[in-house]
């Protein structure tokens, strides 16, 4: 019987979402289903810069989604981030020691077949449309993702 991994993903800090993405990938390559669950802050790993839109959104979406993160290579660190700076120290050494960075952990994971489920709440709440996501993001409800959880031998909050 194939083992069974959910990963909850709230933090939208570039590492943390390195992190999560280096065992959901790790894991498949395993052979272990995994699903990754993303809410609020969890989404901005998951949107699509090239397919941004302010159309048909509020006063306060439109101000929000302006103000986030657009996609993985924007999230900050979630310690020394330094404007930017220590982000940016991060990505060097990273280079240097030829590591992928956080998008092609993401392509790896996807590739893997990784399942990305957004929380269809936080994505009304914040005001984001399913075109403004990854393709392969399916939207679902807390009841869905706990019945994953359940389900699942591993669960891990990120």
């Amino acid at each position: 019987m194939e083992k069974k991994m959910n990963l909850l993903m709230f933090s939208g800090d570039y590492d943390k979402a390195l992190a999560a993405l280096i065992l959901a990938n790790s894991a498949r390559e395993m052979n272990v289903d995994v699903t990754m669950f993303f809410a609020f802050w969890g989404l901005f790993l998951l949107r699509n810069p090239e397919t941004f839109t302010l159309e048909e959104k509020t006063v306060y979406e439109k101000m929000f989604s302006m103000m986030t993160p657009k996609g993985p290579e924007d999230l900050p660190l979630s310690k020394m981030n330094m404007s930017g700076i220590g982000k940016q120290m991060l990505l060097e050494m990273m280079d240097d020691n030829e590591a992928p960075h956080l998008s092609d952990f993401l392509k790896g994971a996807l590739k893997k077949g990784v399942k990305f489920r957004g929380c269809k709440l936080s994505m009304e709440i914040m005001g984001f449309k399913q075109e403004e996501m990854i393709p392969e993001l399916e939207i679902v409800d807390a009841k869905e993702y706990l019945k994953d959880a359940l389900e699942a031998d591993m669960q891990l909050f990120i």
